[in-house]
């Protein structure tokens, strides 16, 4: 029974790739010049991940995607430890989310390292804020997709993006957060 599971999961994920190599691709453009990973090899990456790791259930498509694109989030901040630890003080350019997204179609790289860490306190504060920036940021999702995947009013989508938004940036500024009131 579990290799019928697991065939579907195959057939499924053949289905999805193209969506996933846009994932991919839009976590890559982040990242900075001459990075060693490439889109098929942090989806197949995530695959082997998420096949092989604890089961989960998965409530629609969005959900899915969502899933995806943590792992391959938390797959590139692997990597980037792992180059950090060969070698210390990097001096990665550290910016905001804002000008990360708006400075065209090649951002200057940031401290995914910091994001990271930024985005794990986020989430303990507040969990659907940082899943929208997940999904935005990270996936690339435009704030109807975000609706989709989250089943949330657009209202609550962007309200949840424009907190996320300054308390990360206050975060990865070095201030204290201050949780919504």
């Amino acid at each position: 029974m579990q290799l019928g599971d697991r065939d579907a999961g195959d057939q499924a994920v053949a289905l999805v790739y193209n969506e996933l190599h846009r994932i991919a691709a839009n976590h890559l453009r982040k990242e900075a010049p001459g990075h060693t990973l490439v889109a098929t090899a942090l989806i197949h990456e995530a695959y082997v991940r998420l096949a092989g790791g604890a089961s989960f259930e998965i409530q629609n498509r969005g959900h899915f995607f969502a899933i995806a694109s943590q792992q391959m989030r938390r797959i590139l901040v692997d990597h980037a430890r792992g180059k950090n630890a060969q070698r210390r003080g990097s001096g990665a350019i550290q910016v905001g989310l804002d000008q990360a997204q708006s400075a065209g179609s090649d951002p200057p790289p940031i401290d995914l390292l910091l994001l990271d860490e930024s985005l794990r306190e986020l989430e303990r504060v507040e969990p659907r804020a940082a899943k929208v920036v997940e999904l935005r940021y990270f996936g690339g999702y435009t704030d109807k997709e975000v609706v989709e995947a989250l089943g949330v009013s657009l209202a609550t989508v962007r309200r949840d993006w424009e907190f996320a938004r300054c308390w990360l940036f206050d975060r990865m500024q070095g201030e204290p957060p201050s949780k919504r009131a």
